[in-house]
């Protein structure tokens, strides 16, 4: 078998200084000792518009071997991977990241546009968020105020550094016309997330909720940092059943719950707005909560929020 040994770039600038002292292409390849054909496909591959130079065909046998090795890497298995990851909701970085090999999530991006393109529905499990968000700075707070809520201003300096497992953000996502609703609870440094559907947005109903989602965690659960709807005036029962303090975030400051309103997006990937919950069964909203859990983080270097969660778990598996 032949061995073929791509031109340095040393080499490319001797053929155009040749070129220029009018030597043809018999000549410069003997005196490169290189093939004559060599010459004659680097001159035919790399020539511009205006005549071959050097760094312009440096930059042309760059980009073929960069696009090559792209092409090497999305291989049948590679590709089958990806596909399977996509399908479980997995974002394109999320997929790059936890690859063995490197390929980019641009890379997987233009796969599915591709697949779309040939008839194929990878697009369909992308998250699509085009609907403008409502402006609220200077509405006034009608809704009342909750008996003996505790500002957010007193909360620990410990909850805003995310330096330990057990704060929690607490919301609600509502179904169509108000009928029914999510309790979504998520940790503020896993990510991990508890969602349980309510026949209410009544503070009964919701605090019944928080107390049978949480409970199975007390020794995770350290504070609770709420919003200012009604539906958690219960919130010095929520203290009493899980000896957690509640705090409550300045009116429409949700910047201040700002990974409760992103994972509440996410939940809205498979509860649209606007759909109705009536119909939403417990096991669809166990297999959402798994989803989400069970899905590589770019922001937690792609370990799952289970990962981060239950530390103790990762180490007796390993």
């Amino acid at each position: 078998m032949r061995n073929y040994k791509q031109l340095s770039q040393e080499q490319r600038y001797q053929i155009k200084i040749l070129i220029t002292a009018g030597k043809n292409q018999k000549e410069i390849a003997a005196l490169l000792c290189i093939s004559g054909s060599t010459v004659c496909r680097e001159l035919k591959r790399n020539r511009g518009k205006k005549g071959y130079f050097p760094k312009q065909a440096q930059i042309k046998t760059d980009k073929r071997r960069a696009q090559a090795a792209k092409a090497l890497k999305m291989t049948a298995e590679v590709i089958v991977e990806i596909e399977e990851k996509i399908r479980l909701d997995w974002s394109p970085e999320q997929v790059s990241g936890t690859l063995k090999i490197a390929i980019s999530h641009e890379r997987i991006y233009q796969h599915i546009w591709t697949d779309k393109h040939n008839g194929g529905t990878l697009y369909q499990h992308l998250r699509h968020s085009n609907k403008k968000r409502k402006k609220r700075y200077g509405s006034k707070d009608k809704r009342g105020q909750i008996r003996n809520r505790i500002s957010i201003d007193e909360r620990p300096e410990i909850v805003a550094q995310k330096t330990r497992i057990g704060d929690w953000e607490i919301d609600t996502v509502i179904g169509k016309n108000h009928q029914g609703a999510l309790v979504t609870i998520v940790d503020r440094v896993s990510k991990f997330t508890l969602i349980k559907k309510v026949a209410s947005k009544h503070a009964e109903v919701v605090t019944e909720a928080t107390v049978s989602l949480l409970q199975p965690y007390l020794d995770k659960t350290l504070t609770i940092t709420a919003d200012n709807g009604k539906e958690f005036a219960g919130h010095e029962k929520i203290k009493e059943q899980l000896n957690a303090d509640v705090y409550f975030a300045h009116p429409y400051s949700s910047w201040e719950r700002g990974l409760n309103e992103n994972t509440n997006g996410l939940i809205r990937q498979y509860f649209t707005k606007g759909s109705s919950f009536e119909n939403i069964t417990d096991d669809a909203v166990e297999a959402v909560m798994h989803k989400l859990n069970h899905r590589p983080r770019k922001t937690l270097n792609f370990k799952t929020p289970h990962e981060v969660f239950f530390p103790e778990q990762e180490r007796d598996a390993a």
